[in-house]
């Protein structure tokens, strides 16, 4: 499949940058590391696992950023929004962990993401570390989703990431726990957990304030 632009989702160009603006302002390590790391629920020390994550933003007319929806039959965390990844295998980089795992998921060819730099890592409270890594990508993007990993690959509008509004803090129990949790509205996705932590510090990078 190749990725098209995707259609916006108000407000669309209110807030929207154009690509030269959002390589410039990802190319700047300072502006990457305002988003916070968060920690999840807590986890022994041994349980943690490190894993990367490929953020692949698509540099269209109206840039958008790469995300998947795992398949409903995975054991772990089915049926969700998230980035392409995975575990750091021995002897491998973040960088080039996110990038073997997204030519895996969604056969994205290796050759051409640009990294552009890290985002804060974040501890998941299923006992991952997880360093999310930003790549960009100039369109067109032909991909070839893994059926029994992924179940849909969908782009979200850098603009949405740029509204001052988004995203929403929620509160809901999982596991008899009550937690507070970072949601991004989306039409037919519900984009929420870490995916959505680690959109929101790409949002702070994009973001003047």
């Amino acid at each position: 499949m190749t990725t098209a632009p995707p259609a916006l989702l108000s407000p669309s160009s209110l807030f929207s940058l154009p690509p030269a603006e959002v390589e410039a302002r990802l190319a700047d390590p300072a502006r990457l590391a305002r988003g916070l790391g968060e920690a999840g629920d807590d986890a022994p020390e041994a349980a943690i696992r490190r894993s990367a994550v490929l953020v692949p933003v698509i540099l269209h007319p109206e840039p958008a950023v790469l995300l998947t929806l795992r398949a409903a039959t995975l054991s772990a965390h089915a049926g969700q929004v998230a980035f392409p990844g995975g575990r750091i295998e021995p002897g491998e980089t973040p960088e080039a962990a996110a990038i073997r795992e997204a030519a895996e998921e969604v056969g994205l060819d290796p050759r051409l993401p640009r990294i552009a730099g890290r985002l804060p890592a974040m501890v998941t409270g299923t006992g991952f570390h997880v360093i999310p890594v930003v790549a960009l990508l100039d369109p067109p993007v032909t991909l070839t989703p893994e059926p029994a990993e992924v179940a849909e690959v969908f782009e979200y509008p850098v603009s949405r990431l740029m509204d001052p509004a988004s995203p929403e803090r929620r509160h809901g129990v999982f596991g008899g726990r009550a937690r507070e949790f970072w949601a991004w509205p989306h039409e037919t996705q519900v984009i929420w957990g870490a995916t959505a932590t680690m959109l929101r510090s790409l949002a702070l990078a994009l973001r003047d304030n």
